[in-house]
C-alpha cells in the first residue's frame, strides 16, 4: 500500500491563504450543441448569465431549458459567482448523468480539478417521452440517488474533493402521499427538490435552488427566512399554487420543495434535508456543506505531513511535543479559515474555544504501524426549525 493520508467520516456526534470555493457549483443538464461554441460532454465555466450567449452561443432558441436553469441561478447568486456547466443529449437519464462511470457529471468534476463542492442536476427529455412513474415521481430520479451517492463516494475517495448532488424532482404525479420516503434511505450526498415556477411542468427551478445554495456560506439554511423570499412572482407544486398545494406531507417525506408563511410574502425553500436518515448528522445540507468543507482543510493540512520524520519515544510512540504540534495546525487551518468566518459555532465566552477539537492519541505505537490516527470534531450550528411562542394576558396581580 502507498503512503496515504486518509480523512473518515464518523457519525452519531451530533444528539489556507486561498479563499475556498464554497459556492462553486455545477450544472448537468441536458442540450443541444451550438457549432463551434458549445459541444456536449465538455465543461465549460460561467461567471454571469450573459456568458451563456456570449461565450456558448446558448439562447432561448436552442437551449431554452439551459436558459432558464442559469438566469435563474444568477438572479440569485451575484455575478462573478463561479458555475460550471456540461450538457448532455437529451436521450441520457437522470442515471446516467450521475453515474461514477460514465463521463458526463464525472468529466465535468474531473475538469474542474476538485474545485465543485455540488451538482445541480436536471432533464429535459425529447418531446414524446414518457415517464415512469412509480412513486409519484419519474422512477429515472429514484435510480439517480443510488449512483449520485457513490458518484459523491467517488469524489470524496478519488479526489478527496467531497460533494453533494440535488436531483430534479422530475414528474411529480401531485400526490404526496405516493412519493417515495427519503427519510428510510441512506444517501446523505443526495437531496431531491420538488417545485417550479411554472404550472404542470415536468421539471423543477433548479436553478433558484442552485442560486441560493451558490449566495450563501456552508453553515447558512437555504430557507432562512431573514434571507427574504425567493425571487419568484408565482411558483407551483404540479398544477397547484405552493400556498395550495400539500408542502408539508412532501416535506415530511425527505423533500426540499417550497412553503409559504402567513403575513410574509413570497416563498421561501421548505428546508434543506438530504434523502437519508433522520438519525443521520448530514442529513441536513448545512451539516454536508460544513462537514465537507473540513474535510478538505483536513486533507490539505495533514497532507502536508506525509512522510514526515516522527520524533518518538522509547516505546514507538509521538512524542508530546509533536502531538501538540500537529493538533495545533489542524485547529488552527480549520479556525481561520471557518470559525473565523462564523461557520462553526464557537463559545464566545470561551476565548480558547474555536468551534474544534483535534486529538491525537499518545499511545499510538508510529514505529510499529506507521500509523497515526487524528480525531477531529467541529461544532455545527443548531437551526430554529421549531419555535414556540406562548402569549396572554398579563393582570396586575400576575
Amino acid at each position: 500500500m502507498l503512503p496515504r493520508v486518509k480523512v473518515l467520516f464518523e457519525n452519531g456526534a451530533i444528539g489556507s491563504v486561498i479563499p475556498s470555493p464554497d459556492k462553486v457549483l455545477g450544472y448537468v443538464c441536458t442540450g443541444a450543441t451550438v457549432a463551434g461554441k458549445f459541444i456536449l460532454g465538455t465543461a465549460y465555466t460561467l461567471r454571469k448569465f450573459a456568458d451563456l450567449e456570449n461565450n456558448l452561443g446558448i439562447t432561448t432558441a436552442n437551449n431554452a431549458n439551459i436558459v432558464k436553469l442559469i438566469q435563474d441561478h444568477y438572479t440569485v447568486a451575484p455575478e462573478g459567482t463561479e458555475t460550471w456547466l456540461i450538457g448532455c443529449a437529451n436521450t441520457v437519464t437522470l442515471e446516467d448523468m450521475v453515474d461514477k462511470d460514465l463521463t458526463h457529471a464525472k468529466a465535468m468534476i474531473d475538469a474542474a480539478g476538485g474545485r465543485i463542492r455540488g451538482l445541480i442536476v436536471a432533464r429535459t427529455p425529447a418531446e414524446g417521452y414518457t415517464p415512469t412513474i412509480t412513486h409519484g415521481i419519474d422512477a429515472d430520479c429514484e435510480a439517480a440517488f443510488v449512483k449520485a451517492q457513490a458518484l459523491g463516494v467517488w469524489a470524496e475517495e478519488t479526489k478527496k474533493a467531497p460533494i453533494f448532488t440535488i436531483i430534479e424532482g422530475r414528474s411529480f404525479s401531485g400526490t404526496a402521499s405516493a412519493l417515495p420516503d427519503l427519510t428510510l434511505t441512506s444517501y446523505n450526498r443526495v437531496g431531491c427538490f420538488i417545485g417550479d415556477t411554472v404550472s404542470n411542468t415536468a421539471n423543477a427551478c433548479m436553478g433558484l435552488l442552485g442560486g441560493r445554495i451558490a449566495s450563501i456560506p456552508v453553515q447558512r439554511h437555504l430557507g432562512r427566512v431573514k434571507d427574504g423570499a425567493i425571487p419568484a412572482l408565482n411558483m407551483y407544486i404540479k398544477d397547484k399554487k405552493v400556498e395550495l398545494a400539500d408542502t408539508e406531507s412532501i416535506h415530511d417525506k425527505g423533500f426540499i420543495t417550497l412553503r409559504t408563511f402567513v403575513g410574509r410574502a413570497g416563498y421561501f425553500f421548505s428546508d434543506d434535508y438530504l434523502a437519508t436518515l433522520v438519525a443521520d448528522d448530514y442529513r441536513p445540507l448545512t451539516a454536508r456543506r460544513t462537514i465537507d468543507k473540513a474535510y478538505r482543510i483536513t486533507y490539505d493540512t495533514m497532507l502536508q505531513q506525509l512522510l514526515d520524520e516522527i520524533p518518538v519515544n522509547s516505546n514507538g510512540t509521538m512524542q508530546l511535543a509533536m502531538i501538540k504540534a500537529w493538533q495545533g495546525l489542524v485547529e488552527n487551518a480549520i479556525s481561520l479559515q471557518m470559525t473565523a468566518n462564523g461557520e462553526l459555532s464557537a463559545d464566545v465566552t470561551n476565548p480558547k474555544d474555536r468551534g474544534v477539537e483535534c486529538f491525537i492519541d499518545p499511545t499510538q505505537n508510529v514505529v510499529s504501524t506507521s500509523l497515526i490516527t487524528v480525531r477531529v470534531r467541529v461544532r455545527p450550528f443548531g437551526y430554529a426549525r421549531f419555535i414556540d411562542c406562548y402569549l396572554g394576558f398579563k393582570t396586575v396581580t400576575s
